[in-house]
């Protein structure tokens, strides 16, 4: 039985890159990741949910949502909780 890698998985099952679901997915894993990538610099920060939302005035609940699934997150909120909230820069690429 022949090995497949993930993105031939992900060619199978969702489409090629360019596709609307499979962009879709794209759009999808890219929330999560910045979710947690903002779960794992909050927690290298020693902070709370509560600690980092009191920081940012937003509610613990809404730092649990964010970390859980990025997506529903503003631009203005995003640098809120790595600028002010844990002391970061935020880079933002765009590719066309």
């Amino acid at each position: 039985m022949k090995t497949k890698s993930w993105k031939d998985i992900k060619d199978n099952v969702y489409g090629e890159k360019g596709t609307e679901r499979r962009d879709e997915l794209d759009r999808e894993f890219g929330s999560f990741k910045i979710g947690l990538l903002l779960r794992q610099a909050r927690e290298e920060k020693n902070l709370t949910q509560s600690q980092l939302g009191e920081i940012i005035d937003k509610k613990r609940t809404y730092i649990s949502r964010v970390e859980n699934n990025g997506s529903n997150l503003t631009l203005k909120t995003l640098f809120d909780i790595v600028e002010k909230g844990l002391g970061g820069k935020v880079n933002i690429q765009i590719e066309i």
